[in-house]
């Protein structure tokens, strides 16, 4: 593994304990540097460490060592909340971007800074309390998952056409069938395919399996076909672009799918390869699946992120519903008494 030359050792090693011992993926690391990078730079910002004419995004953090970590407070942590609450670009790179970080990415970098702080405590052994003990995330409101119908669904995956459908089709029906992470299914290689078995790495390279049903057999079948007649440069990889023969990018992906989504009708600035994800754990909740059986095929830690789904559109609310005895109670007119004038 390799870290920019700028990586002071204390969270070189930091990131080098998540990687290699948390079993955490590459991508998930380099989130962790560049949430604590942006932290540092504010909190030398803020003490002065730094000359405040220093560009934010040009500020060094080679020099941070535990004498400047023991310093920070919740405090400076609350400050750093509120500066990106208010005063933090969207979209760096853009010129029309807007300023403040919503809830839910501020949390995220909580979550950065409270993991390292209990690494140095519990792991590291170089603080012996921690001041981050106490930080609260900030507060987000949990939006209901957008999914498509069952005839949304379907009418998508009638409406794919063009050179490269035979693979597109096959992915698609693997989203709205296994309801895979756009990560997972760029990841899938030729050998994950075993039978009706297919072997997804999740998070945290978390490996699971998954049981294909016909559909999602039949739209492998087909490509693994096709596929068979490219020459590959990446022979291991599952789903290839046809031009450069390798694997394709989630880019790519996110691209294709919102393509098919407009040529089925459907609102693309609305839906995404993620809401395909949201559609399949929708539809097989509705269609009798239990909640810890789709906490497995989604590949959860955590039983409450797969119980937002039961708020979702159900039959089993509207039972819920109607088997209150008040259901059938409705107001009756009362009958206007004459009044002798």
């Amino acid at each position: 593994m390799s870290f920019p030359a700028d990586t002071p050792s204390i969270l070189r090693d930091f990131l080098t304990y998540h990687e290699t011992i948390q079993g955490h993926s590459s991508r998930t690391v380099d989130e962790y540097y560049l949430d604590l990078r942006n932290f540092f730079r504010y909190i030398k910002l803020e003490k002065q460490k730094i000359s405040p004419d220093t560009p934010f995004d040009q500020i060094p953090i080679d020099d941070v060592d535990l004498a400047l970590i023991r310093s920070i407070t919740l405090s400076d942590v609350y400050s750093y909340m509120n500066y990106l609450g208010r005063d933090r670009a969207t979209h760096r790179n853009s010129p029309n971007t807007t300023y403040g970080l919503s809830a839910a990415s501020r949390a995220r970098k909580i979550a950065a800074i409270r993991s390292f702080y209990k690494y140095l405590c519990n792991k590291a052994k170089l603080l012996a309390e921690n001041p981050m003990q106490d930080l609260d995330s900030p507060r987000s409101r949990k939006a209901l998952p957008k999914y498509l119908t069952l005839d949304e669904s379907i009418g998508l995956l009638s409406n794919i056409d063009g050179k490269h459908q035979i693979r597109d089709y096959c992915m698609l029906t693997l989203f709205l069938n296994c309801g895979l992470r756009i990560s997972e299914l760029v990841g899938l290689n030729v050998t994950d395919v075993h039978g009706e078995q297919l072997r997804v790495l999740g998070k945290g390279n978390k490996e699971r399996v998954i049981f294909l049903n016909p559909a999602c057999r039949k739209a492998l079948d087909d490509w693994l076909d096709e596929r068979a007649g490219l020459t590959l440069i990446d022979k291991n990889a599952l789903f290839v672009t046809h031009q450069n023969r390798r694997r394709i990018t989630t880019a790519a992906v996110h691209k294709l799918v919102k393509k098919h989504l407009s040529a089925a009708g459907l609102d693309s600035t609305q839906y995404s390869s993620h809401k395909l994800r949201h559609t399949a754990a929708t539809l097989m909740l509705q269609n009798g699946v239990d909640v810890r059986t789709l906490q497995e095929v989604l590949g959860h830690e955590n039983l409450n992120t797969t119980q937002i789904y039961t708020h979702v559109d159900s039959d089993n609310l509207r039972t819920a519903a109607r088997a209150n005895p008040l259901s059938n109670v409705t107001k009756k007119a009362k009958k206007v008494q004459e009044t002798e004038e």
